[in-house]
């Protein structure tokens, strides 16, 4: 759609105010000036719906506001807070992880290299307990 001359049709401007600027293009609407296009009563239009942006702005910023005091209000009378929330936040994550296929293959194949290791140490101290048994039985006859 090609628009020349001055922009007289309410609709295309609407429809010229819709489409995303990028880089270049903010550059040049920011440095042109429209103002001599527009007839005094698009001028007029312009500012009116300027001011009303601006006021429903303002009123969604004090409606978020509102809201937000009143998600904490709640969560107070709730019990909750922000260590309460990290807390159940991390045994939630805690508990995801455990059930993964992963952790129970890793927690398995762990706790049985440990019962391994285990059995492998006690078999290391009844060795050294023996040859130490074996060498005190040995210094016993040898001072007889």
């Amino acid at each position: 759609m090609s628009v020349t001359g001055p922009l007289t049709s309410r609709r295309a401007t609407r429809l010229l105010e819709t489409e995303p600027l990028q880089g270049r293009d903010e550059d040049a609407v920011a440095s042109a000036d429209y103002s001599s296009m527009l007839s005094e009563e698009e001028k007029e239009e312009l500012k009116a719906e300027l001011v009303q942006l601006e006021d429903e702005i303002t009123t969604l910023r004090q409606v978020l506001s509102a809201k937000e005091r009143h998600l904490v209000e709640i969560k107070q009378k709730l019990g909750m807070n922000l260590m309460n929330e990290l807390k159940q936040n991390f045994s939630k994550s805690w508990h995801d992880m455990q059930t993964t296929t992963a952790y129970k293959k890793t927690h398995e194949t762990l706790s049985h290299a440990g019962q391994k290791a285990t059995a492998a140490f006690s078999n290391v101290g009844t060795a050294i307990s023996k040859k130490f048994g074996d060498m005190s039985l040995s210094c016993v006859t040898q001072d007889k």
